[in-house]
């Protein structure tokens, strides 16, 4: 590789890419993840969710059979989806068929309708567990990074509060990552923060 990155990333080019481009974007102007999009954020919370138990590469590489299966994760449709869909989902060979996992895509998009309506959107909802700020750590190594931490217990907590499933702390705390609530990029990653020019 011809640049220095996180040891989590493996040398397959759709995992370069993410996180490149995407994971845990810090503060550059280069970064294209659009970390403030509803529907982006939609997406990411139920692939974490997706990911329980099994490898983020796994879901990564299903990600565009996922988008389409789900309507591109529009709430406001995947809300709306009947039993029908349900099986016809689980028919579906492109995604991860378990059963629980595709309700609960459902029953999130439903509660994360809630959020939008009593927050205004669900970024002015998930970024008050941050006051507002990204978090941004300074580890030497992967096995430093925490699992879970007090911000992701506290969003856990309150999204399953509001009726969201597969929100455990762990699942949180990689959305945090993954949509730039948290900057997790080891220091010796090209992206890590204290290496970005402002």
């Amino acid at each position: 590789m011809d640049k220095q990155r996180c040891s989590w990333v493996s040398e397959e080019e759709i995992y370069l890419k993410y996180h490149d481009e995407e994971w845990g974007p810090p503060p550059t102007k280069g970064h294209v993840i659009p970390i403030h999009d509803e529907n982006y954020l939609f997406e990411m919370l139920c692939l974490e969710g997706a990911q329980a138990g099994l490898s983020w590469i796994t879901i990564l590489k299903r990600r565009e059979n996922y988008r389409e299966a789900f309507d591109y994760f529009n709430p406001r449709k995947v809300a709306y989806y009947n039993e029908e869909k349900v099986e016809e989902l689980l028919k579906n060979k492109g995604i991860i068929r378990n059963k629980l996992k595709i309700r609960s895509v459902i029953k999130n998009a439903k509660a994360f309708l809630q959020v939008q309506e009593e927050f205004g959107s669900f970024q002015n909802y998930m970024w008050q567990f941050t006051d507002g700020k990204q978090i941004v750590n300074d580890w030497k190594s992967h096995a430093e990074v925490p699992a879970s931490t007090k911000e992701s217990e506290a969003m856990s907590k309150d999204l399953k509060k509001r009726g969201f499933s597969f929100v455990g702390p762990v699942i949180c705390y990689s959305f945090m990552q993954a949509v730039g609530m948290v900057n997790d990029h080891m220091q010796d990653c090209f992206l890590y923060a204290g290496k970005v020019e402002e």
